[in-house]
């Protein structure tokens, strides 16, 4: 198996944080190499040449050629197929036959011969970090040591199902404004490039005096129609750009931070990450992973820095053998109270991935609610939008004419 880079940070006791750069097979390996030296990671990132380093620092991925939806469908045949007795050998094999993607295919292929190499199914898994997400190869590797991968690819698939749905939700209660948002600014961009022109070059040649809304919207007009090409550039640009700093790290915290604040949507995304986080973790812990790995996959799976930090800081505290619930009561703001009383509870009773299943599938339950609400929120925000627009460019266009009419 080909070695990886990856940056590490390292705590050790009565020392400080130390970064350093390691090469290993996998993650894993990173881990049981510094815990082997009697240390900690606190933070592991993958290392790639410059280009891929360059979209990591802004987050922005390239696309794998393969869908989610794919992968879930992968692990459940694979568990089906582990279930009914075929050895993972053939299970793939059976996958690369069925599979009608040519990069699934390749892949399939691929993870079955570092399996007759003798490489573990998590570590073959683990050379294709860009298809194969950290939780995905974390519960593998867990189910291959307690002699029940099918249960953990059972387990893995329903927690990406799951969280696959949630985002879904959410993107399809944001899909109706952004189509009405889009068609009012082409109605607009249409308007003043070939209605307003007409207007303006009879208001022109009657010699009415317009109001300052008018003239601004003939100005915007005339610079339109004269620079077609560099508007068009513009807009593509503004759009472009608009995504990239979206997706980048710096722009997804400040939106994140700005929604937060907003009425309805700021509950939707604090129940949202919530019940990814209690949904990773409970998956794993019920898995047999460890609590610290547990901790430290979740961290990067919640992705959002700041509800990552909160995950990460409860990794340090259980390592000083601290309650996993106390990081959690101590956010509220982010993480519902009801996360840290239902952990309290699950850490006196010893059953914490219960409790964490149960947080998951009650805010996941909440979510699917509040966007059905938030479209009925929006409808008549986007009326309200519209109306204003319309008014606004109905009134410039309309008070000329109404002059000209009063001067006859």
């Amino acid at each position: 198996m080909n070695n990886m880079k990856f940056r590490v940070t390292i705590k050790k006791e009565g020392t400080p944080d130390e970064v350093r750069i390691m090469e290993a097979p996998t993650r894993f390996d990173v881990y049981d190499q510094i815990k082997n030296e009697e240390g900690f990671v606190t933070s592991i990132s993958e290392q790639h040449g410059h280009i891929f380093s360059t979209l990591s620092r802004f987050n922005i991925s390239i696309g794998t050629g393969i869908k989610r939806r794919e992968i879930i469908r992968t692990a459940t045949n694979l568990s089906a197929m582990l279930s009914a007795g075929l050895s993972i050998s053939r299970a793939l094999s059976v996958i690369e036959r069925q599979s009608s993607n040519k990069r699934l295919k390749a892949i399939a292929t691929g993870i079955a011969e570092s399996v007759k190499k003798g490489s573990s199914f998590h570590e073959a898994l683990a050379e294709y970090p860009h298809v194969f997400p950290q939780i995905f190869v974390a519960m593998v590797r867990a189910g291959e040591e307690s002699g029940s991968l099918a249960d953990s690819l059972t387990v893995v698939a329903l927690q990406m199902e799951r969280s696959e749905e949630l985002v879904r939700k959410i993107k399809g209660a944001m899909i109706y404004p952004a189509i009405i948002v889009s068609v009012v600014v082409t109605i607009g961009v249409l308007m003043l490039i070939f209605v307003v022109p007409t207007l303006t070059s009879t208001f022109t040649s009657l010699g009415v005096q317009v109001p300052l809304a008018t003239r601004v919207i003939v100005a915007l007009s005339n610079f339109m129609v004269a620079n077609v090409s560099l508007v068009l550039v513009i807009i593509a640009v503004v759009v472009i750009g608009g995504i990239v700093f979206l997706r980048s790290r710096i722009g997804s915290t400040i939106m994140l931070a700005f929604a937060l604040h907003l009425p309805v949507v700021g509950e939707l995304v604090r129940e949202t990450y919530t019940a990814r986080a209690a949904r990773t973790l409970s998956s794993l812990l019920a898995a047999g992973v460890p609590v610290l790995d547990a901790l430290s996959i979740t961290k990067e799976v919640v992705h959002a820095k700041v509800y990552s930090e909160v995950v990460g800081e409860a990794e340090t505290r259980v390592k000083k053998g601290e309650l996993l619930s106390s990081s959690f009561s101590e956010h509220t703001n982010l993480y519902p109270i009801l996360m840290s009383d239902m952990l309290a509870v699950g850490e006196e009773t010893g059953k914490v991935a219960e409790m964490l299943k149960q947080i998951a599938e009650f805010y996941e339950g909440d979510v699917a609610l509040k966007t059905k609400d938030l479209s009925t929120i929006i409808e008549p925000a986007l009326m309200i939008f519209i109306g204003i627009f319309v008014g606004i460019f109905a009134v410039a266009m309309i008070a000329p004419i109404y002059q000209l009419s009063s001067a006859i």
